[in-house]
């Protein structure tokens, strides 16, 4: 499984780079002169500057992962230590915690 997991970690981070240097790219370009178009434009940067905040908090979380796959530790809640549900990592392969923890840390 731990081989498995980590590809599907790698893989999962690569998708991830790969949206980010799309959406930096599209943050890049320059802003159209027609004030109209500039203000729907302004609007889908604030778009995806919310979307590269979520894909850089999500690949952290994935090298996370990546290291307590590393040490062990991965499929283990890092709050209670108690196994972390196999539908819930399916669901969520980078997740840190458990259902119950999850709760009560968000």
């Amino acid at each position: 499984m731990s081989e498995e997991m980590e590809s599907r970690l790698k893989t999962l981070r690569a998708d991830l780079q790969r949206r980010l240097s799309a959406i930096d790219a599209d943050l890049g370009a320059a802003l159209d002169p027609d004030s109209e178009d500039r203000v729907t434009q302004l609007e889908n940067d604030q778009v995806l500057m919310e979307m590269r905040k979520e894909a850089r908090e999500q690949i952290i979380s994935i090298d996370a992962a990546l290291e307590r796959l590393n040490h062990g530790s991965f499929g283990r809640c890092v709050r209670c230590l108690d196994p972390i549900d196999p539908g819930r990592l399916e669901a969520i392969p980078y997740t840190p915690y458990c259902v119950t923890c999850a709760r009560l840390a968000g």
